[in-house]
């Protein structure tokens, strides 16, 4: 096990601390977020909105940033504090959180919202236990909010953090393996002053310096501390345990389409994969088990005519729809079903995996039409 790399090790270095030094390039680099309040803000006595902190931190969990900011932008102008959010209904929220992915996160954050409006009159907990006990926060969520919004110190990892702890103390150990060493080598460096700011700097250190290929390490503030970059071993780490090969379920998706271009939809449970959302009829697939991929396993008898088939990757399957498409005329929509006329289809709460669906047998139908609003 690497010795962590404290600030006492590293002093050498301009006579700083490294926290020091990369709170200074962060002050000078940092990324410009909706989110995310700058340090000459902070510095003119604004604090940042824990509402704002928590909503973008779920939201960026196994998601990219870019992906993020449309989404973030319309939460908070549609519900610009927790309390308006708890107020939202729970099919308006899946809705505006559909093609973002993780639709549990979803749920949670409804949940979260309730609880925080009617337990805590609308305040977030301001310590790491206070905000854990809360639905679908999490260690490295808890974390995050405490420092960023509260000014705890607390140690912030994670998956650029953890490039960049590995990095600087020739962590060998593979993830996951490595967490509990990372997290304590990260806890070693947290300066009681600006703990926020440097979980945003270690968070940006690893999006734009020290990246997973091809780290910029001439241009790092804490080149001089690395000890993988003076062993030679920076590209290569963190060492990760080899992934399991996910398993490939099939299934069938069966696009129902009226004479006006509505297209079928039903719901699927709340509780399971994709729970809450809403789907156009597909045979029983589930992340454990095959389901029919053929024309027979179809809802109702129709002309039922091949569209393809879409591929879409889950965090622990692959899945293969083969699609069906069919014409209908004057049928009544089936008890937990509807009719999504095309103007609506794009503001209903799909999943990427059923918009591919629909889109292979009506391109074009999910995206939002000229003169409608996106939800």
């Amino acid at each position: 096990m690497t010795r962590p790399l404290t600030a006492e090790r590293l002093n050498a270095t301009q006579g700083t601390s490294p926290a020091a030094r990369l709170l200074a390039w962060y002050d000078r680099h940092h990324r410009r977020l909706p989110w995310r309040l700058a340090p000459e803000a902070i510095r003119r006595g604004r604090r940042p909105d824990p509402y704002a902190v928590w909503l973008s931190e779920i939201m960026l969990q196994q998601t990219t940033v870019g992906a993020v900011k449309p989404y973030f932008d319309a939460f908070m102008a549609r519900w610009p504090t927790v309390e308006a959010l708890a107020a939202a209904g729970t099919e308006d929220v899946m809705k505006a959180w559909a093609g973002l992915g993780y639709y549990s996160r979803a749920r949670n954050l409804k949940k979260c919202a309730d609880e925080v409006a009617a337990r805590h009159g609308g305040a977030f907990p301001d310590t790491e236990a206070g905000l854990k006990a809360l639905p679908g926060i999490g260690d490295y969520t808890a974390a995050a909010i405490a420092a960023i919004a509260f000014g705890r110190p607390a140690a912030v990892v994670d998956g650029n953090v953890e490039r960049v702890a590995s990095r600087l103390n020739a962590i060998e150990t593979p993830l996951p393996a490595a967490k509990p060493e990372i997290r304590k080598a990260v806890a070693a460096m947290v300066p009681a002053g600006r703990p926020g700011d440097f979980a945003q700097a270690m968070m940006d250190l690893g999006a734009t310096i020290c990246t997973p290929r091809r780290p910029s390490c001439i241009l790092c503030p804490l080149t001089e501390d690395c000890t993988a970059r003076r062993l030679g071993t920076a590209e290569r780490l963190p060492l990760k345990a080899p992934k399991a090969e996910k398993p490939v379920r099939r299934g069938a998706a069966f696009v129902a389409i009226r004479e006006d271009g509505a297209v079928l939809l039903r719901r699927r449970p709340d509780k399971g994969l994709l729970g809450g959302m809403s789907e156009v009829p597909t045979s029983q697939w589930t992340a454990r088990l095959d389901g029919a991929h053929e024309a027979t396993a179809a809802p109702f008898p129709a002309q039922w005519s091949g569209s393809g088939v879409v591929t879409h990757v889950f965090t622990h399957f692959t899945l293969r729809l083969s699609v069906f498409h069919a014409a209908v005329t004057e049928m009544a929509a089936p008890a937990g079903h509807w009719w999504s006329a095309p103007a609506a289809l794009h503001g209903e709460a799909l999943p990427t995996v059923m918009k591919k669906a629909i889109e292979a047998a009506i391109p074009g139908a999910t995206k939002a039409k000229r003169g409608t609003t996106a939800k």
